[in-house]
């Protein structure tokens, strides 16, 4: 079986469909949530997903569009954003995006999947092996995927051993799940934050027990034509150029 895993695709539909084109053949879609917010394409968005009947959770701006989270902790930005995401949601697309939980535990597969972590599934950055340890000892399964930070990395923790290795998720580099237990993020679809502008997404392998991560390119100059037509912040624009 092979499980497509996307997270943070920001109404980005442009991105999300450079993803579906490369990423072959697949069995599953997993999405761990922020599918709206920052872009200026929910419906676009939530449209490519649904035709495939993925797994997916709600992350925190997929909360705030909804009405479910309160803005206090967004900045003037992804305020901005929320607020032309709610203009533009269809009643059925928000009715789907309010239907969507937060955590969801896979127990056949030994997954819990999260948008932050098993600590705080809405809000917390999982970015240094402190936090994972913490985060470990929250969830009983072998894996965890989880997102929010934007960045493709890995947590591994060996079974018999204190230490928590972790590193970045490399495209088109395969990585053995091992007998150990692993918190791993695919990175962002629609908002790269780790110098790359490119897509990123990931792909298991269950049969193999292995996942790889990859990076496609889209056509960035667009989704910003679009995002300065949709009268979003130019720091939202422009940072998609640079992948931060």
């Amino acid at each position: 079986m092979r499980i497509l895993v996307l997270s943070d695709i920001h109404s980005n539909a442009i991105a999300l469909d450079a993803v579906f084109k490369d990423a072959g053949n697949f069995d599953q879609v997993w999405c761990l949530g922020d599918i709206v917010g920052y872009g200026p394409e929910p419906n676009e968005c939530i449209e490519q997903l649904r035709a495939f009947n993925p797994i997916c959770l709600a992350g925190n701006h997929d909360l705030a569009v909804v009405g479910k989270l309160g803005l206090w902790d967004f900045n003037p930005d992804a305020q901005s954003a929320v607020f032309l995401n709610r203009h533009l949601l269809t009643v059925d697309h928000r009715t789907w995006l309010e239907s969507l939980p937060t955590t969801l535990a896979l127990p056949d597969l030994d997954v819990t999947l999260v948008h932050g972590s098993p600590v705080d599934p809405i809000w917390e950055y999982v970015f240094t092996p402190p936090i994972a340890r913490v985060c470990f000892e929250k969830f009983p399964t072998r894996f965890c995927l989880h997102g929010h930070t934007h960045v493709p990395l890995y947590f591994r923790k060996p079974e018999y051993e204190q230490g928590i290795m972790s590193d970045l998720l490399r495209a088109n580099a395969p990585i053995s799940l091992t007998l150990d237990r692993w918190m791993l993020n695919p990175g962002s679809v629609g908002q790269p934050r780790d110098d790359d502008p490119r897509a990123a997404y990931a792909l298991i392998d269950w049969d193999a027990k292995t996942i790889t991560e990859h990076r496609v390119q889209y056509d960035v100059a667009l989704m910003q034509k679009k995002m300065k037509l949709a009268q979003l912040p130019n720091r939202l624009i422009r940072r998609l150029r640079f992948g931060q």
